[in-house]
């Protein structure tokens, strides 16, 4: 039997990707809420909880990606990005301050770019590369 293991920046890729997706759709969506409304019940509350489950999802991934990149700069943009990206998700679900929407895109994007980069270049060969592998 074989065991296949995740990624954790295939998922990291995934996720923010998806997160993407759901950040551009949300002003379509909203635009045409009446008429869906009309015909699905409680479909808001869902499209909301996409953002929180995009964000646990991320946040896994960028944990264990953070384990086992080579790169601490790596790391520290991968910290950065997502910890922007979880305050702008905060700020937009709260309506704390008005930030413009690009905000949440380029968070998203720079994410799934340094998992995209961190797949192909900070990776370990071995066990023995990185310090950290023994805490996986």
């Amino acid at each position: 039997m074989k065991i296949t293991v995740i990624n954790s920046d295939h998922l990291g890729v995934l996720s923010s990707t998806l997160c993407l997706t759901h950040c551009i759709l949300t002003p379509l969506f909203f635009l045409y809420q009446v008429e869906i409304s009309n015909q699905i019940i409680g479909t808001t509350f869902f499209w909301h909880s996409l953002n929180y489950f995009f964000l646990i999802i991320s946040f896994f991934a960028v944990n264990r990606s953070i384990k086992i990149s080579t790169n601490y700069a790596i790391k520290i943009l991968m910290l950065i990005s997502w910890f922007l990206l979880c305050g702008l998700i905060l700020n937009e679900q709260f309506k704390l301050f008005s930030i413009p929407e690009f905000f949440s895109y380029f968070a998203a994007i720079s994410l799934c770019s340094l998992h995209i980069y961190n797949l192909n270049y900070c990776r370990c060969d071995d066990e023995n590369c990185c310090d950290n592998n023994s805490n996986i």
